[in-house]
């Protein structure tokens, strides 16, 4: 088999008359489909439904300490809904805050803490002349949306199947005293799927910042969320390493069951040292009296805890795979040995990442909102949306069913074969 580039100019325009015939005919059809974000599918919604019957009108609303969930109190979360985050997230309870439904509600405001107020009494970052943030890319668009707001400027870091580059991020971080942070999706990573290795992980407990406010922004959102029973990565404690290797306040881990229960109903959690959490503490009583704590009494006597958590997560696992796995068994039939896209085949979380050739991922996007299909804008995976290759495309396959799919994963196809032809006939002409 020939790979695209390998063809004569000749084939090139007969395979692009062949594509642009099978593109003509899905165009008439009237496709209605979305891969765009990473939403929850239907029947994974309702795995979670019963949770609004554990608690009615007879319930006993008293937490196991006494305290009533109807009333002020508990400003950092109900004890046993700390615990039970505590163990998602892998720490100990008494470095948890639970929060409301939204984590990135508290990275959002966790960056507007240090900009208005510093870190731990350092100088607020509105007030420097320059502030950076790493930013390992491909990632996660909400992160660099916040810091885009803040007019803090990213700088883009590569990533590897290990995770980020870490000679990059040590030379940034140990040497320039303007690089205050850095986004990290550590397990499962979006939109890769990759898992940070143990060596990475320990790397980052290891920095040596050459300023003494910078942080490491842990976005743990994919921390129970394996698609596969028999294959699960897991990765190192980062606030037990920070501990071992001398900075303890050096990172905020954040996490939510937005995936686990319902989104925008769920709960949220921060977990960090003692210390830092003294000075979030002072904002956060005045910001707030409490979150929901309801909400976190229902979460706790649905899941029970951890335990309860991962068994729940199966069940979402048996509803993902098969949607993962009707994406990757096409793309591997259809594009394998064609040289114009890779992929990555991710063990957990959220999104497969693909690859186009160079210059082609702005026409793959276009040319499926022609044929009907949604996908994330080319470029939303990188800070500023500008993705230097202009190669990567996010799919997110948990939305719609199998079938579709296998429908959106064939249109997803046909694009990406007509973007390649196009470019490598544009490129020869020129």
């Amino acid at each position: 088999m020939k790979t695209y580039a390998e063809m004569n100019e000749q084939e090139l325009f007969a395979l692009k008359a062949e594509l642009d015939e099978q593109f003509k005919t899905e165009e008439t059809k009237g496709h209605s489909l979305n891969m765009a974000r990473g939403k929850p599918g239907v029947s994974q919604l309702s795995l979670s439904m019963p949770m609004l019957n554990v608690i009615n009108i007879d319930s006993d609303m008293h937490t196991l300490l006494g305290n009533d969930t109807r009333n002020y109190g508990d400003w950092d979360g109900i004890g046993e809904c700390r615990r039970m985050m505590a163990g998602m997230l892998g720490v100990k309870k008494d470095n948890v805050i639970v929060c409301g439904n939204s984590s990135l509600n508290i990275m959002y405001d966790t960056v507007v803490r240090s900009m208005v107020k510093g870190v731990n009494g350092s100088t607020p970052w509105c007030k420097l002349d320059h502030v950076k943030f790493l930013c390992p890319v491909p990632g996660y668009d909400r992160h660099f949306k916040i810091t885009e707001l803040f007019d803090i400027e990213m700088i883009n870091i590569p990533m590897d199947e290990n995770g980020p580059d870490m000679d990059l991020v040590e030379q940034y971080v140990n040497n320039d005293a303007s690089v205050k942070g850095i986004w990290c999706v550590p397990k499962y990573s979006n939109p890769t799927g990759i898992t940070y290795s143990d060596e990475v992980v320990r790397r980052f407990a290891n920095l040596k910042p050459k300023a003494e406010d910078f942080r490491i922004f842990w976005d743990n959102a994919y921390c129970i969320h394996h698609i596969y029973d028999d294959i699960q990565d897991e990765i190192p404690n980062i606030l037990e390493e920070c501990e071992k290797a001398g900075n303890p306040n050096m990172v905020y881990v954040f996490g939510s069951t937005s995936k686990v229960s319902f989104p925008g109903s769920g709960v949220s959690a921060i977990a960090t040292s003692l210390e830092n959490m003294d000075y979030i503490k002072k904002f956060m009583t005045t910001q707030i009296i409490g979150h929901d704590k309801i909400n976190q009494l229902r979460h706790v006597r649905f899941f029970k805890n951890i335990e309860g958590m991962k068994e729940h997560m199966k069940k979402h696992a048996d509803l993902l795979r098969p949607k993962f796995e009707a994406v990757l068994n096409l793309l591997e039939a259809e594009l394998t040995g064609l040289g114009i896209g890779s992929w990555t085949k991710p063990r957990g979380g959220y999104f497969i990442s693909f690859e186009s050739m160079p210059g082609c991922a702005k026409a793959i996007v276009s040319k499926c909102k022609q044929l009907g299909m949604v996908l994330t804008d080319a470029g939303a995976t990188f800070p500023y949306g500008k993705d230097p290759q202009d190669s990567n495309i996010r799919i997110a396959p948990s939305f719609p069913t199998p079938e579709e799919m296998v429908e959106a994963t064939r249109l997803f196809v046909l694009c990406v074969k007509l973007a390649a032809v196009e470019k490598l006939l544009a490129d020869r002409q020129a």
